[in-house]
């Protein structure tokens, strides 16, 4: 039995259609989705983007401190041994972060190629996947490619995806709000759902498709 297919049409930078390209409905297509692995391999992501920096002193590393501030009886106050202690101000932190805390998160292949079908599968099913035949431009220019992304109709976020880092593409881009350039071995599932629309080169999808098959 021949596998099932989903048909999508390819346009070029002016927004005409020039072809279509057939991909794998166990890809593009499924429809057993699983929103639970979709929010782990979002929290993953995130967890793992976390540059977990944050960092405060302890009583130890805390200046000053070395005299006892009154004797010990007599004064009506408080004993107290230290400005260093906790308890006083500008003292130091009992529990506060030490700089080598880890928010890593992991998230097993299988499951984390599920979230980008699932994903990938609801952008195919409300259209909002534009395939190009290619992504390569002549020169770097803003302005030109904002027409571009007019052309095709692709309005709002934008996540383009193409098979290979194209520096003009990147710097065309980088300058127009909502829109995010990748390559299609570093596409992440964060990226899709934030995303309005899936600008992606011909090629890109194909080899989308082959990693995930």
């Amino acid at each position: 039995m021949a596998e099932k297919k989903i048909t999508l049409p390819v346009v070029n930078l002016s927004g005409e259609k020039v072809g279509e390209v057939k991909l794998s409905a166990s890809v593009f297509g499924i429809e057993d989705a699983n929103e639970q692995v979709v929010h782990d391999a979002v929290v993953t992501e995130g967890a793992n983007s976390r540059q977990a920096t944050a960092k405060t002193k302890k009583r130890h590393e805390v200046s000053g401190g070395g005299k006892k501030p009154w004797r010990q009886k007599g004064t009506g106050r408080a004993r107290a041994g230290s400005i260093r202690s906790p308890i006083w101000v500008g003292g130091g932190t009992v529990f506060g972060p030490d700089g080598n805390q880890s928010y890593k998160r992991s998230q097993n292949k299988k499951a984390h190629e599920l979230a980008l079908k699932t994903v990938l599968s609801t952008k195919a099913l409300d259209k909002d996947i534009i395939v190009v035949d290619s992504l390569s431009l002549e020169e770097v220019s803003t302005k030109k490619f904002a027409a571009i992304l007019a052309s095709v109709g692709a309005k709002g976020k934008t996540l383009l995806v193409d098979d290979t880092e194209d520096p003009k593409l990147v710097l065309s881009s980088e300058n127009i709000a909502g829109v995010k350039c990748v390559s299609v071995d570093n596409i992440g599932v964060y990226d899709l759902l934030n995303a309005s629309k899936l600008l992606i080169s011909k090629n890109a999808i194909t080899a989308l498709e082959g990693g995930l098959k």
